[in-house]
């Protein structure tokens, strides 16, 4: 997600964006362990959007 758009979402909305990231990140491990995970790069992609999310959200509490 561009940061544009993160500046433009709510407090609720990007902790919400979050919650749901950090599902799928569970479910992307999961099926990396279980051998079912077919695209490997999405991982880190994942990781990176909720870090950027979560940079958002220091930036709107500050």
């Amino acid at each position: 997600m561009k940061p544009e758009k993160l500046r433009d979402k709510t407090i609720e909305e990007l902790n919400a964006a979050v919650a749901d990231l950090n599902q799928e990140l569970f479910n992307l491990k999961f099926q990396l362990h279980t051998g079912h995970l077919e695209n490997t790069s999405r991982i880190p992609q994942v990781r990176k959007e909720i870090a950027r999310i979560k940079t958002a959200l220091q930036i709107k509490h500050s």
